[in-house]
């Protein structure tokens, strides 16, 4: 579980313990959030383990990635919910803020990946997290849609590679009521949700994991390279 502390990542911890699921969750910065991620999952009677993983550089991304590969072994399901943003317009974006959103969303997950797929059994399933934005671009936070949008076609590149052996999909959100979804929300004018999205409503964090779930298990086993929508209709395709 690649980012679990907060948001659709904590909620997909809690998720999996529910299924049956023993869940390494790994944070950053917030270790309390993740802590609690674990504990629900023990709730469950199932084992949790909590690690620090930090997607913000390619090497950290490895060496932490190894680092909990050693500690769990191997491993059937791999989500990578961990996400990076910060809402600014375009003219703002800087050098130094377009390489921590990029490496955060990107460029840290493959290389995380990269050292957990050897720890992944045959018939293992990845999931990766992009946002509707990849597919409309979104002109108050382009570094990020840029970066999920890579995402997108990352996991059409590990599917190909991986196969038959792994299954690797991905789930694109639309704006969800998380802490970085509402920081979203506040950018947008009042009555987004009623005039832009065709269910008129957000996200919730447990339903989006709940989505992942199912993606993750064998309910999903022939599907591989996909994206799967969750966006209360903001963007058909």
């Amino acid at each position: 579980m690649i980012g679990g502390s907060s948001g659709i990542g904590r909620d997909v911890a809690a998720v999996l313990g529910e299924e049956g699921c023993d869940v390494a969750v790994t944070y950053r910065n917030t270790v309390q959030g993740a802590e609690d991620a674990a504990a629900a999952v023990r709730g469950h009677g199932r084992r949790a383990w909590v690690a620090s993983l930090d997607l913000s550089a390619a090497d950290t991304a490895a060496r932490d990635a190894r680092t909990v590969v050693s500690s769990v072994g191997n491993v059937d399901i791999v989500v990578v919910c961990a996400g990076h943003n910060v809402v600014t317009p375009y003219r703002q974006i800087t050098t130094d803020q377009w390489d921590q959103v990029v490496n955060a969303n990107l460029t840290g997950t493959f290389f995380a990946l990269q050292s957990m797929i050897p720890a992944i059994r045959p018939g293992g399933s990845i999931v990766t997290v992009a946002s509707a934005a990849a597919h409309t671009g979104a002109p108050h936070h382009m570094h990020y849609a840029a970066a999920k949008a890579g995402l997108v076609n990352l996991t059409r590149s590990l599917a190909r590679e991986l196969a038959p052996q792994i299954r690797v999909n991905c789930l694109a959100p639309g704006i969800t009521l998380t802490p970085m979804g509402r920081n979203t929300i506040a950018s947008l004018p009042d009555d987004y949700a009623q005039t832009s999205l065709l269910l008129q409503r957000y996200a919730t964090s447990r339903r989006v994991a709940q989505m992942i779930a199912v993606i993750a298990s064998p309910v999903s086993e022939y599907m591989t390279g996909a994206t799967i929508d969750v966006n209360s209709g903001r963007h058909l395709r």
